[in-house]
C-alpha cells in the first residue's frame, strides 16, 4: 500500500468517525457541557466561600478538573460506542474489508475520539470563564495532558468496544470502571484533604495524574510533580495502545 492510499484510508475513516458524532452534536457535545455547568453551579455555589485549595478559590480549582473529566469521558464514549454500534448492526464489515492497516484504523478512531473530547473540554472552558477569572500558568502542560489523556481514553474506549458485545456490557464498563476512576481522581478535591490510606490509594489511580497535571497548567501548583504525572500518563497510553493494536491485529471479537 502506498502512502497516498494509506492516507486516503485513514482520512476516510477519520471523517466517518467525526461526522458520526458531529451530526448529533447537541447530544454529543452540548449535553456534556451542560452537565459540567451543573456540577460547577452546584458545587461552586455551595463551597466557594468555604474552601480554598492550593491558594485558589474552589470554583477556580474545580474548573480544570471538570474540563479534564469531560475530555476523558467523551473520548472514551466516542470510540467505544462507535465500535459496539458497528458490531451490533454488522456495519463493522465495511471497515474491516478495505485494506486499511491496523495502525491507521487505530489512529483514525483515537484521533476522532480525542477531537470530540477536546471540543467538549473547550466548550466547558468557554462556558465557565464567565464565572471566574481563570489564570493559565503553563499552556504547554495543559495541551500535553489534554492530548495524551484524551488519546489514552480514546484507546481505552476501543478496547471496551472490541471486548463488549452489547450496550449493557458497555454501560457496566462505564459505570464500574470509567466513572469511579474519574470521580475519585481529585476532580472535586485535593488528595491532601484525604486520610492517609485513601491518599496513598489515589496514587494508584492513573486519572489522578491526568487531573493533577492538567490543573498544574492553570495554577502552577499540583499535588505531585507534573513530570511524574506526564510520565505516568504517557506510559499508560503506550500500554493501552499496544493492547489495542494487538486486539485489532488478531481481529478478536471483530472478525467472528
Amino acid at each position: 500500500m502506498t502512502i497516498n492510499e494509506l492516507l486516503i484510508g485513514f482520512w476516510t475513516l477519520f471523517y466517518k468517525e467525526v461526522l458520526r458524532f458531529w451530526k448529533v452534536a447537541f447530544q454529543t457535545v452540548a449535553a456534556p457541557v451542560l452537565t459540567a455547568m451543573l456540577y460547577l453551579m452546584i458545587f461552586g455555589h455551595v463551597l466557594e466561600d468555604h474552601v480554598r485549595v492550593h491558594g485558589v478559590g474552589y470554583t477556580s480549582f474545580l474548573i480544570p478538573g471538570l474540563v479534564m473529566m469531560q475530555v476523558l469521558q467523551n473520548a472514551f464514549a466516542n470510540s467505544s460506542s462507535s465500535l459496539i454500534q458497528a458490531k451490533i448492526t454488522g456495519s463493522i464489515v465495511f471497515v474491516l474489508l478495505p485494506p486499511i492497516p491496523y495502525g491507521a484504523f487505530f489512529a483514525a478512531y483515537v484521533l476522532a475520539a480525542l477531537l470530540r473530547g477536546l471540543m467538549v473540554g473547550v466548550g466547558v472552558l468557554l462556558a465557565t470563564v464567565a464565572f471566574v477569572d481563570l489564570q493559565v500558568a503553563a499552556p504547554l502542560w495543559i495541551f500535553a495532558f489534554a492530548f495524551l489523556s484524551g488519546a489514552l481514553f480514546g484507546a481505552l474506549g476501543m478496547v471496551a468496544g472490541i471486548w463488549v458485545e452489547k450496550f449493557d456490557q458497555l454501560a457496566a464498563f462505564q459505570n464500574f470502571l470509567i466513572m469511579p476512576l474519574t470521580m475519585l481522581s481529585g476532580v472535586f478535591y485535593s488528595i491532601h484533604s484525604l486520610p492517609p490510606f485513601w491518599r496513598g490509594l489515589s496514587h494508584y489511580n492513573p486519572v489522578f495524574y491526568m487531573i493533577d497535571g492538567f490543573r498544574y497548567g492553570f495554577f502552577g501548583v499540583s499535588d505531585v510533580a507534573p513530570e511524574l504525572s506526564l510520565a505516568v500518563v504517557a506510559t499508560c497510553l503506550l500500554a493501552v495502545a499496544a493492547i489495542t493494536l494487538a486486539l485489532l491485529r488478531q481481529g478478536w471479537k471483530l472478525r467472528n
